[in-house]
């Protein structure tokens, strides 16, 4: 497995409750504001569109790309991220 953040390793280790779209691996100041402008202003209405797209990395990369115009590796960090938050905790 390859090597995570430590913010990905944070966001991890606990239950997701109202934590900000930021806290998300891979998603900084620029996107963070680009997806609340859109309305993911919430790290759990990202992982809404991720367990919609049914947990499909290719998907979720692809509409994260497209959404807040995330390149290859935020989209891959912040779907790794929330992929291994629902093999912990769903």
């Amino acid at each position: 497995m390859s090597s995570t953040s430590q913010k990905h390793r944070d966001f991890v280790a606990e239950p997701m409750g109202e934590k900000p779209v930021k806290a998300l691996a891979g998603i900084g100041d620029v996107l963070g504001g680009k997806l609340a402008d859109k309305g993911f202003d919430k790290a759990y209405i990202v992982l809404g569109q991720f367990l919609v797209l049914r947990k499909d990395i290719e998907l979720f990369t692809d509409w994260l790309k497209d959404i807040c115009g995330a390149n290859a590796k935020q989209a891959r960090d912040c779907s790794s991220c929330l992929k291994e938050w629902c093999d912990a905790f769903l």
